[in-house]
Parts: structure tokens; C-alpha cells; sequence
């Protein structure tokens, strides 16, 4: 047992961290994140998306430094640096976090399926098959979760035709001029494409669950990897199949691409996208619930059902007495400003106190 409490039988190897991590990344984000990038850096968007797989790879690394000094979780982490009081109330801090970014995801994806699919279905039907999914498969446990990962990563990627289809309808000319904005614009763009690299710090709270977790590091860098290239990807298509133009005024760039696709014996493959990234997205859903509710267990000493239960409680009111659009709109507002600047003050914070307190002791 570690200082998390968590028994061996329950862990998972630590390979698995690629596919919990990269699945967590791939999201809502791919499916829209090339509109705001272009706008900041329109054909040097590429850059801004490097940048912000490297800053995803130093906060990996720093991560992985918290825990080689306060092995367990964000929780124990944050006692050990401020102390009981001051420690839960950043720990609280983190599973509002999560909390609030499994609801956008769920909410999100609603928004998706109403305005491609079904609009005239209420958001409240949809969330609460979600929801009675997302229990059933948190109650199973952190393995039936990894589970879910691994087998999402691997029934999705033959979309990946998809990005490769466009390439037949491609101007590569559209990809020029390269190197044509400012520093400013670059790091507009690396902020934009950030929020869609976003799901790594689940690490916080699934550490405890991996077997000999100082061996997964190379696996969390090979998720946030495949995820940079994936975005990488599917910039470069979106840039030289559709104009500057189009990017900045297509919402859903990556469904949009799919809309070109027709096969004899289906015209609207779009359809088949909407609803397979459902298989997607699911991690989207189930790992941040399962870590927010974590933490409720971790901080107040309950079964973590009954947390799941409030939160899934919630997520349908807010479904039920606000249209998705609306709740989607005042959930970014409240997410994407502090999101990426919270990670990248608080994690190089904690690991100063941590490494400081460490020294105290050694004198």
C-alpha cells in the first residue's frame, strides 16, 4: 500500500499510461481546435502547436519530479508542500477542476450531436445515457477504466483515413508563407492549441494506480507525443485543403473534412464520425469524473460512489435547465482562461516547496 491507499491488486502496468493519457487528449478539441489556432497564426499555426507539446512534455516531467518526492497523489502532494488546511484547499481546487472539465466534455459533445445529428432530442436524454454509462464503468473500478482507454485508442485510429482523404483535394500552396507572424501571435496560438492538449494531468490523480510509477514516464511522453502529431496532422490537412478564410469561419473544421467523403452506399459519412467519436470521447468523460470523485474520497473519507452520484446529479440539472450552447458557452468562459495558466504556475510551485522541504530535512 502506498501513501494513496491503494492495493496492488487494483494497479495497472505501467504501459498502459500511453493509452490513458493520449485518449484523455483526444477530444472535443481535435474536432475544432484549427478555427481559434488559425486566427491567432493562420499558416504558422504548426509552431504554436510544438510549442505546446513541449510545455505538455516539461509539466509531464515535473509531475513525474512531485511524485519521485511525495510519492502518491495531488493530494498527498499538496499536504506535504502547505500543509493540512492550505493543502486541501488547493486539493479542492483540483477536483473542481475536473469536475467542471468532465462536465464540459459531456456537455460539448451534446452540442455536437445537436447541431450534426439530432437536434429536436433533449441534451437531458442524452447526458443521463452518458451518465448511467460513466457510473457503471467508474464503479468497475481504475482497470475497467484503463480498459476502456486502451480499447478506444485502438478502435479509433482507423479515422485517421479521414485527414488522409483530404490530401486528394489538397493546395499545398495554402500552407505558405511560413514564418509570417509575431512572437505574440505564436504564443496566442500555443495557448489555443494547449487547451486541446489538455487530459495529462490526470497523472495527478492516477499515479498511486500505476505498478512501479517512476517506469511510466516514457510512456505519458509517448501519449503527449502521438497527441502533438495527431493535432500536427491534422492542422497541416486542414490548412491546405480548406482557405484562410474557411478556417477562421468553419466551427467544426474536422467534421467538416468528412462531409467530403461519399461512398455509394452512404452520402452523409459524416454520420458515422459523430457517432463513432462517441468511442472517443468516452475517456473524456469517465477519467475526469473518476478523478474528481477520487479526490472527494481522498479529502472527506467517503465512498467515492456517493460523490459520483452528486456530480452526476448536477451535470443532468445543468443539462436539464440550461440549452446545451448556453451551459457550453458559460463552461469554456470559466475553464480555458485559468486552465493551462493554473498547470503551468502551480505545478513548478509545488515542486520548488516540495524540493525546499525536502532539503530542510536533510539538515
Amino acid at each position: 500500500m502506498n501513501q494513496a491507499g491503494v492495493n496492488e491488486k487494483y494497479k495497472v502496468s505501467p504501459f498502459y499510461v500511453f493509452f490513458l493519457l493520449h485518449s484523455m487528449q483526444t477530444g472535443l478539441g481535435v474536432l475544432n481546435f484549427q478555427r481559434d489556432l488559425a486566427k491567432a497564426t493562420g499558416t504558422d499555426g504548426w509552431i504554436s502547436i510544438l510549442v505546446a507539446g513541449l510545455i505538455v512534455h516539461i509539466l509531464i516531467w515535473l509531475i513525474y519530479k512531485i511524485f519521485s518526492i511525495v510519492p502518491g497523489d495531488i493530494i498527498s502532494a499538496n499536504n506535504q508542500a502547505w500543509g493540512k488546511w492550505i493543502g486541501n484547499f488547493f486539493s479542492f481546487l483540483f477536483i473542481l477542476y475536473f469536475f467542471i472539465l468532465g462536465m464540459t466534455v459531456i456537455i460539448g459533445y451534446i452540442n455536437v450531436i445537436h447541431v450534426w445529428m439530432f437536434e429536436e432530442i433533449p441534451s437531458w436524454a442524452f447526458a443521463l445515457v452518458f451518465l448511467i454509462l460513466i457510473y457503471y464503468i467508474c464503479t468497475g473500478g481504475f482497470r475497467t477504466i484503463t480498459g476502456i482507454a486502451f480499447l478506444t485508442v485502438i478502435a479509433s485510429y482507423w479515422l485517421l483515413f479521414v485527414p488522409l482523404y483530404g490530401f486528394k483535394f489538397a493546395d499545398f500552396t495554402g500552407f505558405l508563407p511560413i514564418f509570417d507572424h509575431t512572437l505574440s501571435d505564436i504564443m496566442k496560438g500555443t495557448r489555443t492549441t494547449s487547451l486541446s492538449m489538455l487530459g495529462f494531468e490526470m497523472i495527478l490523480m492516477f499515479y498511486p494506480f500505476i505498478k512501479n510509477p517512476e517506469t511510466s514516464q516514457k510512456y505519458a511522453h509517448g501519449g503527449a507525443l502521438t497527441t502533438t502529431l495527431l493535432i500536427l496532422l491534422l492542422y497541416f490537412v486542414s490548412t491546405v485543403f480548406y482557405s484562410q478564410k474557411q478556417l477562421v469561419l468553419t466551427l467544426w473544421l474536422t467534421l467538416s473534412l468528412t462531409s467530403v467523403i461519399e461512398f455509394p452506399f452512404i452520402q452523409r459519412f459524416e454520420y458515422i464520425t459523430v457517432s463513432w467519436w462517441a468511442i472517443v470521447i468516452i475517456p473524456n468523460m469517465i477519467i475526469p469524473l473518476w478523478a474528481a470523485s477520487r479526490g472527494v474520497k481522498r479529502l472527506f473519507n467517503v465512498q467515492q460512489k456517493y460523490p459520483l452520484w452528486v456530480m452526476s446529479i448536477i451535470i443532468l440539472l445543468v443539462n436539464i435547465l440550461f440549452f446545451d450552447v448556453e451551459s457550453l458557452f458559460i463552461l469554456n468562459k470559466v475553464i480555458n482562461p485559468y486552465s493551462v495558466a493554473f498547470l503551468v504556475l502551480y505545478l513548478p510551485l509545488l515542486l520548488v516547496l516540495l524540493t525546499i522541504k525536502k532539503w530542510r530535512k536533510r539538515l
